[in-house]
């Protein structure tokens, strides 16, 4: 397997993790309840999405199972909640 095959194989593992990130940091009310910067949020969502991910690998023995595609939303919809606070 070629580095550029590898790096590919990884940007899709992750690819997930990342869409479903952006979709549930754009639409974030940004009250301050949490004290972190935009940046940071993403950040956390992103590796929230990548550690359930590879939970689901380690657990189920291969990728891309629906058990770990609703981890994934639940873990980070919670997470957006979370970091979304309340007033």
């Amino acid at each position: 397997m070629t580095i550029l095959l590898f790096l590919g194989h990884v940007v899709a593992f992750i690819a997930p993790a990342v869409v479903v990130a952006l979709l549930l940091w754009a639409g974030l009310r940004w009250r301050r309840a949490v004290r972190l910067g935009k940046g940071a949020q993403l950040a956390a969502l992103i590796a929230a999405g990548v550690v359930v991910l590879v939970a689901g690998l380690v657990v189920f023995g291969r990728d891309g199972r629906m058990l770990t595609y609703a981890a994934l939303v639940l873990a980070q919809g919670s997470l957006a909640w979370w970091l979304r606070g309340s007033r």
